[in-house]
């Protein structure tokens, strides 16, 4: 049997699904008319093939293909770039059953009949394959209903082949990769240890340029989430060296006795003008928040272009929301917990701060918009941040309603979204909304969640709050949602957020959302995923060739209403209509260590790609450079005694085709 082969027959087996999917809605699109339709339209560009009708299709990209066996189709496509492209139908071992000439004037079309046989399974354009490729599914006639079965649908797809170009090694566990807004050719590497590394034109730099290991508390050498796990840069870092970091400290005073540590979000100053090193001693509290369970520690941090620092808390740790340190919400059902609640703590959400205001001594203008007369803070509050007039209600909350929110990023036009880790069965990626309620531990992603059954989830549970709490609002849906396991084969266990694809060097993820699951099964390696937005989404939220460019001043998405407690509450959120995006896997290609990465770095990949094309090794975060291209955190082990982590970029296929 031939690599290809065995990669095929492995990436069918795991990614086909089950019943109790096919409810959740995430399966790609597959039409279900009476009758079916035979004739179908589509448009090509090297990107994707675009479904244009029928309806079900229409917008889709690289849309499932229903057809019955034995049944005649027409299919007609047009050129919509320029490019050579043509349409092809593939059994699983890649014999052809359709095969029409190339195509390269743009607007020109082509039509293609032919009748269904059994065993057609992909169409595709032989010079695109990687980006223009979408499932055949060949279903049952009985009855004319056009039904599809669970076994023939699909929850994750399988997705273009990528290059990995190994950038740096020997950290511990990088977890991001962030720039700053400044003319240096420098990518910031963050190490969960306490270390922030530059990679600049000559490679990784020895020494770290900020070294905060020795304020951490003190991390398990076998796995922990805690540790340095956020980096912002101010806007203006150019000018003033300020930058931010998220870590875990041992507990601090006002931390209960019982808790676990505390978590500090901290400003720092570069050392002098030239900004090569951080000054460790110019530290700057901004927030401190008791952490009582060492886990759910969530961790980005990021700027949005308001200009407005908004950072990730987790739910407090502990199995479902409701151990030592969750208080009691409003949904009785089930115990806990901090992620429902927003008067008690700052844990379970997405907050937002004006880290440029505050009434504190040690704020640094003394400004700070809406904070209480008298109540100092190192840091002011947006006067639009949600719950500002919700008596109450902690103001610094932008979204609620989280677990353990892990990865989070803004797109070009300012779409906030985050990653979300579950519990038992389900992983979850949020459109964060201003005062968006994300559902946990009332919902795990789009499913009920119950505290005494965590695996085995109830058929109902409550869409929304009641009107006594904040005035009563949906619990919004995610964008992107996929399951621990699918028929007895394991998905993923803890998803890593990432970033969407707005560049155009890697041309088979421009417009997708890449990002990862941490474990396939909590012991073996992680995945590469990306998520393909609708084309609506992307006109409005992403900043690439579909995206309406000339864009307003609200930067979010921002419901109605100022999710206060008063009011009958029905304007106060809006429906997310987001999602589900459709999902596949990538797969990846790695040159051989050191040949291939640029000179100064040191990279020593070993077995990196496992036999089916599939990453190797654990994935903890991703980056993004001011070019805009994105990068992969990994490491070979989940412990932090080990030097195993490195830092991958993303590159075209192409790039090592020998």
């Amino acid at each position: 049997m031939t690599r290809d082969e065995e990669k095929a027959i492995s990436r069918r087996t795991v990614l086909r699904s089950s019943a109790a999917l096919t409810v959740a809605g995430l399966a790609p699109t597959v039409l279900a008319q009476e009758p079916l339709p035979t004739e179908f339209e589509l448009g090509g560009r090297t990107s994707s093939w675009v479904g244009e009708s029928p309806d079900p299709i229409a917008g889709e990209r690289n849309p499932t293909l229903p057809l019955e066996a034995g049944q005649e189709y027409t299919l007609t496509w047009e050129n919509l770039d320029g490019a050579s492209h043509n349409f092809i139908i593939v059994d699983e071992n890649d014999e052809r059953f359709v095969e029409t000439e190339l195509v390269s004037n743009s607007g020109e079309t082509q039509t293609v009949e032919f009748t269904a046989e059994e065993g057609m399974v992909e169409y595709f354009c032989g010079p695109h394959r990687s980006s223009m490729s979408g499932a055949v599914e060949i279903v049952s006639g009985d009855g004319g209903d056009g039904e599809t079965t669970a076994e023939d649908e699909q929850v994750i797809g399988e997705g273009p082949t990528v290059g990995l170009e190994p950038v740096a090694d020997g950290f511990a566990n990088p977890v991001t990769l962030v720039t700053a807004d400044e003319d240096a050719d420098r990518r910031f590497i963050v190490d969960q240890t306490g270390q922030i590394y530059v990679h600049g034109e000559d490679g990784l730099e020895s020494e770290p340029f900020l070294d905060v290991s020795d304020q951490l508390v003190e991390l398990r050498e076998e796995f922990d989430e805690r540790g340095l796990l956020g980096l912002a840069f101010h806007p203006e870092f150019e000018e003033n060296g300020r930058f931010f970091v998220r870590y875990s400290a041992p507990s601090r005073e006002g931390t209960p006795e019982e808790y676990d540590h505390t978590f500090v979000l901290a400003e720092f100053r570069t050392a002098d003008d030239d900004g090569a090193s951080a000054d460790p001693d110019s530290e700057r509290t901004i927030l401190e928040i008791p952490q009582p369970q060492f886990n759910h520690n969530a961790g980005p941090i990021t700027f949005g272009p308001d200009g407005y620092l908004y950072v990730a808390t987790g739910d407090g740790g502990g199995a479902n929301d409701a151990d030592e340190g969750h208080v009691e919400d409003w949904y009785d059902e089930n115990d806990g917990g901090n992620g429902q609640d927003t008067e008690e703590n700052l844990l379970g959400g997405i907050l937002r701060i004006d880290v440029d205001g505050g009434t504190s001594e040690t704020s640094r203008d003394g400004g700070g918009d809406a904070a209480d007369e008298g109540d100092e803070r190192a840091y002011g509050i947006p006067d639009d941040n949600p719950l500002v007039e919700a008596e109450g209600h902690l103001d610094e909350y932008y979204a609620w309603g989280l677990r353990n929110p892990w990865g989070m990023s803004v797109t070009g036009e300012g779409a906030l979204l985050a990653a979300d880790v579950g519990q038992e069965l389900f992983e979850e990626v949020n459109h964060v909304e201003r005062g968006g309620n994300y559902g946990w531990n009332v919902r795990e992603g789009t499913h009920c969640f119950s505290t005494e059954s965590p695996t085995e989830p109830p058929e109902e549970c409550p869409q929304e709050t009641p009107e006594s709490v904040r005035g009563g609002e949906p619990l919004l849906d995610p964008v992107i949602e996929y399951p621990h396991e699918v028929d007895g084969e394991p998905v993923g266990v803890s998803v890593i957020g990432g970033y969407l694809y707005e560049s155009d060097e890697v041309d088979p993820l421009t417009g997708t959302y890449l990002f990862g699951d941490w474990s396939r099964d909590g012991e073996g390696p992680g995945r590469l995923f990306i998520a393909r937005p609708p084309t609506e989404w992307l006109d409005e939220n992403a900043a690439v060739e579909t995206a309406d460019d000339e864009g307003d001043d609200d930067f979010f998405i921002d419901p109605p209403g100022d999710g206060g407690d008063e009011g009958d509450g029905e304007d106060d959120q809006s429906e997310s209509e987001d999602g589900p995006w459709s999902i596949e896997e990538l797969e990846v290609e790695t040159a051989g260590g050191d040949e291939t990465a640029e000179e100064g770095d040191e990279t020593d990949e070993g077995d990196d790609v496992a036999s089916d094309g599939s990453l190797n090794r654990l994935v903890y975060g991703f980056g993004r450079d001011d070019e805009g291209e994105l990068y992969v955190m990994t490491s070979a082990t989940p412990g932090i005694g080990e030097d195993d982590g490195a830092v991958y970029r993303i590159v075209p296929q192409e790039r090592y085709e020998h």
